[in-house]
């Protein structure tokens, strides 16, 4: 039987939004959320940090912190080296994101399912696109794109839309097509992870800021899960404001 650890890795220095994991949504910090959610579906939850004041807020709500180094250049790296020092005999790694309250536990559900086919060695969630949010929503490149084959393989990851719609004009692609929005939550086996942090970054990768595309490059394959569930990233002071809201008007979101 497949073991799953769920690892959240969590900065408290952020350009656009310093400290952010310690932000208070509702009375409750982000990464308490994220942990609590997490913990519902999972056995095993860490937080991997390397600020004492996450530290210290996650052993305040009796949460499991481990201390990684600073000098990480990505969350890939800083989950990795929180996996060996956890003493985990986990098979496989999730790497939760620290900035999304809101995860839902179907969403880890779903990453689960990829690895019920042992050939499966990352895997990440993707969500159908509400045209109702309109172009410029599908236009905003901070929403990264994804394509995937009948098997469920990513084919590519843009901050571009993707794919381009020939022979049409760009209002109408919306009603033409679909389109698929990356949920950034990955699966790795152990094995495999250890490989990633070792590889060198890749043109796609320097080009679109997309650190998936690296492991294309070398030959990996994503498997794709398909998620419903809406999620709120929060990467500036504005995103906060969205979550806070949105844990006002919904009831047993906690």
């Amino acid at each position: 039987m497949t073991k799953f650890i769920g690892i959240i890795p969590a900065r408290y220095a952020s350009s656009r939004f310093p400290g952010k994991p310690l932000a208070d949504i509702c009375g409750m910090t982000m990464i308490e959320r994220v942990y609590k959610r997490a913990s519902q579906e999972l056995d095993e939850v860490v937080v991997a940090t390397d600020d004492e004041r996450i530290r210290e807020d996650v052993e305040r709500f009796g949460g499991k912190v481990i201390m990684t180094s600073p000098d990480h250049k990505s969350g890939t790296d800083r989950v990795n080296e929180a996996y060996h020092l956890s003493g985990s005999d986990a098979d496989v790694i999730i790497n939760i994101q620290g900035d999304e309250p809101f995860v839902a536990p179907s969403q880890i559900r779903e990453l689960k399912k990829c690895f019920n086919y042992p050939e499966t060695r990352i895997a990440t969630l993707a969500r159908l696109f509400d045209k109702s949010f309109g172009f410029d929503a599908l236009f905003d490149p901070n929403k990264v794109k994804v394509i995937f084959n009948n098997q469920n393989r990513a084919i590519y990851f843009s901050r571009a839309i993707i794919p381009y719609v020939r022979g049409a004009e760009w209002q109408k692609w919306l009603d033409l097509r679909e389109f698929y929005i990356h949920v950034g939550m990955y699966a790795y086996r152990a094995e495999v992870l250890d490989a990633l942090t070792k590889l060198p970054q890749s043109s796609l990768e320097l080009a679109e800021s997309l650190e998936q595309l690296r492991w294309i490059e070398n030959g990996y394959e994503i498997m794709i899960g398909t998620t419903d569930e809406p999620t709120i990233g929060i990467d500036t002071p504005e995103d906060l404001e969205e979550a806070i809201r949105f844990c006002k008007s919904h009831e047993n979101v906690d």
